[in-house]
């Protein structure tokens, strides 16, 4: 792809949206804690990992309007990739790229996420390159679980996502992530716990708030969990969220991959009325040669936060399959 050299607003623009979060009064619960409560969405066109078309972190204003315009993913929900079902009806042989279904399922957002006010290329802020900084180890244990995944020789081969046990793409997290639709999360706040409603595939977070950082190892008994084990603390009006203690086939499966070892934090911050600022940093000196961090924004949206009813109708992994006993048996009968 063609590759936009770019003049960097990011030192101004930092400059001008720092004030804002010094300046801004939060809406408060009744223990006087800054609210995270309501319903959000981090859809976006940005993603984890840098691309390669991108140079540099932040996407100067410059650039904006033709870098999104030309996004792939934004192309597609304008023009469905310009596919003409002519006199008939789309048989699925228009798909480009193995895809499942056309523009109209979709919803993955038509801008680049806006974070601190700046517009940025992707979530990852360090390392500088934007890419998660695997590890050899890290790559190898990656490869091995892909190839598994592959051979299909069950429904416990597949992915969790297709079979529906948490949302695929790290929607539940955490780090929790945007993915092609269904990016929505409830936030509820009581003083003693937070609740995050994830909307792919309708998990809860439920996470207890303890007295400070000391007071977190009380809490952690070892059990892993999907979507790990979470404790989080206020730090002024941040909460911060540790997580460890993941089930081992979320741990393994990404895309943010973590061993035993391995944690997660998270920070909460409300930047605006319609806007919390996150943080997440991820260490696992097993997958990863150094800790890497990222920041995104979660914004406002009307609610309701419907069901994802995930298995209801869940045909997709029963084709799946079915398509891998087909081949097998076609290699079989092969002289």
């Amino acid at each position: 792809m063609t590759k936009f050299p770019r003049f960097s607003l990011a030192p101004l623009l930092l400059s001008l949206a720092i004030p804002a979060l010094a300046d801004y009064e939060p809406p408060r619960t009744a223990d006087g804690k800054a609210s995270l409560q309501g319903i959000w969405s981090n859809s976006s066109i940005t993603r984890l990992q840098r691309s390669d078309e991108y140079d540099t972190l932040v996407i100067s204003g410059e650039e904006l309007k033709n870098l999104t315009n030309a996004h792939p993913q934004v192309v597609r929900q304008k023009t469905d990739d310009h596919l003409d079902p002519g006199d008939g009806l789309l048989d699925g042989s228009d798909l480009g790229m193995g895809r499942g279904y056309n523009a109209f399922w979709i919803d993955p957002g038509k801008e680049f996420g806006l974070v601190k006010g700046t517009y940025r290329s992707s979530w990852i802020v360090e390392p500088e390159d934007g890419q998660i900084p695997f590890s050899k180890q890290g790559r190898a244990m990656r490869g091995e679980g892909r190839a598994e995944r592959e051979e299909s020789a069950g429904p416990e081969a597949r992915s969790l996502g297709e079979r529906c046990m948490i949302g695929f793409g790290g929607t539940g997290g955490p780090p929790m992530l945007n993915t092609l639709y269904n990016n929505t999360y409830q936030i509820v706040q009581t003083p003693d716990h937070l609740m995050v409603l994830v909307e792919m595939v309708h998990d809860a977070r439920i996470i207890p708030i303890v007295d400070g950082p000391r007071a977190k190892e009380a809490e952690f008994d070892a059990i892993d969990r999907w979507l790990g084990e979470s404790v989080a603390w206020w730090e002024g009006d941040t909460l911060v969220v540790e997580t460890r203690n993941w089930q081992k086939q979320q741990a393994q499966q990404g895309p943010v991959y973590v061993s035993d070892k391995g944690k997660v934090t998270e920070r909460f911050t409300r930047w605006s009325d319609d806007q919390i600022f996150y943080e997440f940093e991820v260490e696992d000196p097993v997958y990863y040669t150094r800790p890497w961090r990222g920041e995104m924004s979660f914004n406002a949206v009307e609610g309701p936060v419907y069901e994802y009813a995930c298995h209801e109708g869940n045909i997709g992994l029963e084709g799946i399959l079915q398509g891998a006993r087909v081949k097998e048996r076609q290699a079989s009968t092969k002289p």
